[in-house]
């Protein structure tokens, strides 16, 4: 197996790094997209969220079938999913739709094939998990957690460079960001066909459970069966639905109000990937091993309260330091919510079901995201600009005070 480690590690990486550009890229990007056929908080809000939905639906089915018949074809066939769904993303927004069909726009028919390229985009995202399973399969178990940073790392490298590159593409050509993705996903495919080896022996291989097992909301069935970690599961997925809603929103409110470019817009996330992998690539061990998990879980709670209700009080003078001050404090923030939080649940669980368990906690983050994402849109267009982020405020009170009422006074102490 040495000799295949390098190109399986590089595989494994560019598909990870693949899995988390084809929806950074497009984050701060997307109210600029859609302008020529759209101007809809609900409708970004929808297409933003499409991605996650689609990856909480399939993604029990691509891990059950990874099992089956191997890593390499599932890989291959959901990286083939992605140059699909980037592919056509790409062309829909590069298409004269005025000169082919004057009133295209009118019948909503770019923004159906946009819904259908993300659709097909997120269905395919379970390259993230057959990736960490490829991982798993060439590492033993006490040389795992090394293996494992490739995931930190690809994820905070495609978080920071996938905005910032796509706010400077969409300044040239707003088709642009959408083609770099599809030619990324390309060299991806290309590199998993020439060098990815099958990792997971025919010895090993499963097979496929019954159906309800592949059904998703099996799995948040289980997390919130288990009452010792109900709350912090809850506190989990609120987390994820307001953050990715008011996130969700903020490149509309800054367009609409302040006239931020695509390069603005892109610096902007990009300050956010950078600062979040900078505290929980360096930063988190040392403070947890002085602080706790339950210290800094309610901190970076608290600095996302204020980072969210901040952006309110931005005006067109002072959009640049207010907006900036606000998301560097929410980028703080959930570098330390994050992690912290799910080594909670970890804590709690012990040795007994933690794979599911945490799976089910994937799931709730990709739920959370699609709900937060499609409130978010919904309270922009009909309570007001500034909407998400007061309610975005408001419920992460209440997360902070499930986190907090989610563990017994002692395991409170023992934290503390």
């Amino acid at each position: 197996m040495r000799r295949f480690q390098f190109p399986t590690l590089l595989s494994a990486f560019l598909t990870l790094l693949n899995d988390r550009l084809s929806e950074s890229i497009f984050l701060p990007l997307l109210p600029l997209l859609l302008k020529d056929f759209i101007s809809s908080g609900t409708t970004l809000g929808l297409l933003s969220g499409t991605y996650a939905l689609s990856q909480f639906t399939v993604a029990p089915l691509i891990g059950a079938l990874s099992d089956r018949f191997g890593r390499k074809p599932v890989i291959t066939l959901c990286v083939m999913g992605s140059v699909l769904g980037m592919g056509l993303f790409a062309t829909t927004l590069s298409l004269p739709w005025q000169q082919i069909w004057p009133g295209a726009a009118a019948a909503g028919l770019p923004v159906a094939f946009l819904f259908v390229a993300r659709i097909i985009d997120g269905a395919s995202g379970g390259t993230a998990a057959t990736a960490t399973a490829v991982l798993a399969d060439i590492t033993t178990p006490e040389n795992r957690a090394r293996a494992f940073g490739l995931i930190g790392v690809a994820f905070g490298l495609g978080f920071a460079l996938g905005p910032g590159l796509g706010g400077l593409l969409g300044d040239i050509n707003q088709s642009f960001p959408a083609w770099a993705a599809t030619g990324f996903a390309l060299i991806n495919l290309i590199v998993v066909l020439e060098l990815l080896p099958e990792t997971h022996s025919l010895n090993a291989r499963k097979q496929l459970p019954r159906k309800r097992e592949l059904n998703p909301i099996t799995l948040l069935r289980r997390v919130f069966s288990r009452p010792d970690v109900r709350r912090l599961s809850i506190a989990f997925f609120g987390f994820f639905m307001t953050f990715n809603g008011f996130t969700n929103v903020l490149s509309l409110y800054l367009i609409n109000n302040f006239n931020w470019t695509g390069g603005m817009l892109g610096a902007a996330f990009a300050l956010v990937g950078v600062i979040a992998m900078v505290v929980q690539g360096g930063l988190i061990g040392p403070l947890v091993k002085r602080f706790g998990e339950l210290r800094l879980t309610l901190f970076g709670l608290a600095l996302l309260m204020v980072g969210c209700l901040l952006i309110p009080f931005a005006t067109p003078i002072t959009s640049i330091p207010v907006v900036y001050t606000a998301i560097s404090l929410l980028a703080v923030g959930t570098g330390l919510v994050t992690p912290c939080l799910r080594t909670l649940v970890s804590r709690r669980l012990g040795q007994d079901g933690q794979g599911a368990a945490l799976g089910g906690l994937q799931g709730l983050q990709s739920l959370g995201t699609f709900l937060g994402a499609s409130a978010a849109g919904f309270s922009y267009d009909k309570l007001g600009p500034t909407s998400p982020f007061w309610f975005g405020g408001m419920m992460l009170v209440g997360v902070a005070l499930l986190v907090a009422g989610g563990l017994p006074k002692r395991a409170q102490v023992q934290q503390g």
